[in-house]
């Protein structure tokens, strides 16, 4: 049995690009990171689920680079002179970039009051006059790390048609063929990863778009909690990283069940999704106090049931999972301070503990679910780097029909 530990090249911000892991023995360490090269001179990353804990651990890492960028290249002053928060936006996106797509929505919603809201591609591809009519969003943002998605690609060749709105590509991509058929492209290649699942680029849009929702409606707080987030988010990886890990590797569980409310239920969505990837697992998400009607049967010993908790529904899920916890399910709990009553009474309690509004800290609960999902994977011998059956862009035939001339292009 083997897992993995953060070395010194992460606390220290060594490069991204040197940043390599070595499996080593269970017993000794959780993960650890190390410059090593091949006799070549080449990086080793031959081990399975390399990549994916390289790029989950450099997430902190990844969010400073991500404001430093952003603040150097003017990219978010110019998207707000171009886009408005009073008319509808509109999201777009496949698969985690979809749910990406919620998340921002509902978080802009919340907290900034912009109207916003999101749907899969296919959606619009397949009813673009109803959901347009529906929505009524001329302001449509299409998300796709690859810049590759066949879905999303459709989408943005069928709102050529429509003068009046504009789109804007976003993606990971320096390169991608969905920015030649938008009006506008925000990209962030700096976040891309190298496995075939979403993990810091995930966040890094998120917090990307955040940015962007304080260029509209001025927040010093939040703002100023953004700024901190890299290094608190560090001390939290340091302190909670192999507890996660060593959680996985202990208990064996045959469903997984995801609980949030308001945004975090779009949190909870995306954790499943994370958990289904890398290790090929059933998992299931519900809004929290759903989960008493009717789903709550299947609550025994072989459940996992994961809460993201809010601070508006903190109390009504504490009560629901101690619960779940006398109906012998395993509960894992995400909350940013517990009191000792809830302490005493879960498998795995995992504190954020930020002096932030709840709005910042969104990007650092989304990384437990990075880390379960990698040691189930890893526990039952998959390699979370590339999953089963998944590719890093769904790409499918598709007739092209010639380009249109770009009208604007941030």
């Amino acid at each position: 049995m083997w897992r993995v530990a953060p070395c010194a090249a992460v606390r220290e911000n060594k490069s991204i690009e040197t940043i390599q892991y070595r499996i080593i023995p269970r017993r000794t360490a959780l993960v650890e990171l190390a410059g090593k090269k091949n006799t070549r001179g080449r990086e080793e990353h031959s081990r399975p689920g390399a990549h994916t804990l390289a790029e989950i651990l450099s997430q902190p890492q990844i969010w400073k680079e991500t404001e430093k960028r952003l603040k150097s290249s003017g990219a978010l002053e110019h998207l707000a002179d171009i886009f408005s928060p009073r008319s509808p936006w509109l999201f777009v996106g496949c698969g985690s970039s979809y749910l990406l797509s919620r998340l921002i929505a509902a978080a802009w919603t919340k907290h900034f009051y912009i109207p916003a809201t999101g749907v899969p591609a296919s959606e619009l591809l397949f009813a673009p006059e109803e959901t347009m009519r529906r929505i009524g969003a001329e302001q449509i943002v299409l998300m796709s790390r690859s810049g590759e998605t066949t879905e999303t690609m459709r989408v943005a060749e069928l709102l050529q048609s429509h003068k009046t709105v504009q789109t804007l590509a976003v993606t990971c991509n320096a390169h991608s063929e969905l920015e030649k058929l938008c009006t506008h492209t925000f990209k962030m290649e700096w976040a891309d990863e190298k496995s075939t699942v979403m993990t810091r680029s995930f966040t890094a849009i998120l917090l990307a778009f955040q940015r962007l929702g304080l260029e509209f409606v001025g927040d010093a707080l939040l703002s100023a909690a953004l700024h901190e987030l890299p290094k608190s988010g560090q001390a939290w990886l340091d302190a909670n990283a192999k507890r996660i890990q060593d959680f996985a590797w202990k208990r064996k569980f045959t469903d997984y069940v995801f609980l949030g409310q308001g945004v975090h239920y779009w949190l909870a969505e995306e954790a499943a999704l994370k958990v289904t990837e890398m290790s090929s697992s059933y998992a299931q998400v519900y809004h929290s106090l759903e989960f008493r009607h009717g789903p709550r049967s299947i609550a025994g010993p072989e459940t996992l049931i994961t809460f993201f908790m809010s601070d508006a529904a903190r109390e009504y899920e504490i009560a629901l999972a101690k619960e779940l916890k006398e109906l012998g399910a395993a509960v894992c709990v995400v909350v940013n301070r517990a009191n000792g009553d809830l302490k005493n009474h879960f498998d795995l309690l995992l504190e954020l503990g930020l002096d932030a509004p709840e709005s910042a800290r969104y990007a650092l609960t989304a990384i437990p679910a990075h880390l379960l999902g990698t040691a189930i994977g890893l526990r039952k011998g998959l390699n979370p780097d590339a999953p089963k059956n998944l590719t890093r862009a769904v790409v499918l035939p598709m007739k092209r029909k010639k380009p249109a001339v770009k009208r604007r292009r941030a």
